[in-house]
């Protein structure tokens, strides 16, 4: 098997409780082609030391004031070249081996040029809490307002892709900079949905960003979706379809089973991914 490049891109910034855990979930999997790139904002809590620590197995690293979370991980992404990309928050981890799974299935199928895993959560002491299955997403999901979370922490896409949404995150966005790189994204392929975890969120009893500004990320949300929608008259055709299936059509059976298939189209969703036990490679499910 070939091993593409795969660029990881950690943010960090007074993390040290966590950045090390961070690091080795990375740096541990012994992928043959990594591209590992720290961007430091400054920090003054010893985070420098354990990057310094590993120094050695990183492509890059800098310690310096920035703008912010995405502003760090786009300098960061402007320093790597490989051909599959990907963030890791400097809390967050990778569940073990998870990068030859990812190079597996980008090199296995060249029409996945982006690809999530099934949701998980670790606490503060490093175990799994909760977990959940994958399931499919399309654009449409999202201009539905159907949007529970994509999971960054397992989400990864080729470089062709990002170089067609822009090869760019939206730094005026100060905290769904991700969701507005997904409906990016979105405009020009299918999200693929592999059935293993890939990576996990860490949940923490205090200074957790994504908690404490959920109203600020949600005022983003909004602002994003209502501006994508605008976008294209024939996806606001297939919106109201859709919304009519679901107010109207669903509610009578007969003409439930009549357009069920009419309805499942208009999303388009991409096969899930899967690992088939016989073959011990994976494969991609039928729509």
């Amino acid at each position: 098997m070939k091993y593409p490049k795969i660029s990881i891109v950690t943010p960090s910034f007074n993390q040290a409780p966590y950045l090390e855990k961070t690091i080795l979930s990375v740096i541990s999997q012994d992928y043959p082609n990594l591209e590992y790139i720290i961007i430091d904002g400054g920090s003054t809590d010893g985070s420098l030391d354990i990057i310094k620590k590993y120094s050695s197995q990183l492509t890059y690293w800098e310690s310096s004031k920035d703008k912010g979370q995405y502003h760090a991980i786009q300098k960061g992404f402007e320093k790597s070249s490989g051909d599959i990309m990907a963030w890791i928050n400097s809390d967050d981890v990778y569940h073990s081996q998870c990068l030859f799974t990812v190079a597996e299935i980008f090199s296995s199928f060249k029409t996945v040029q982006w690809l999530t895993g099934n949701v998980s959560f670790i606490d503060e002491g490093d175990r799994i809490v909760f977990s959940r299955s994958a399931r499919r997403w399309s654009r449409l999901n999202v201009l539905n307002n159907e949007y529970v979370w994509i999971q960054q922490e397992s989400t990864f896409w080729s470089r062709g892709l990002w170089e067609k949404a822009g090869k760019k995150l939206d730094l005026t966005l100060n905290y769904a900079s991700d969701y507005e790189l997904w409906i990016r994204f979105f405009r020009h392929e299918q999200l693929y949905t592999v059935e293993t975890m890939l990576g996990a969120f860490r949940l923490r009893k205090q200074d957790q960003k994504t908690l404490e500004h959920m109203p600020d990320y949600m005022n983003e949300y909004n602002h994003i979706l209502k501006e994508e929608i605008n976008r294209g008259k024939k996806e606001k055709t297939d919106l109201t379809w859709i919304k009519f299936y679901e107010q109207v059509i669903s509610k009578i059976p007969v003409f439930k089973r009549l357009f069920y298939n009419r309805y499942m189209k208009a999303y388009n969703y991409a096969p899930i991914i899967t690992f088939d036990r016989n073959t011990y490679q994976y494969k991609l499910k039928s729509k």
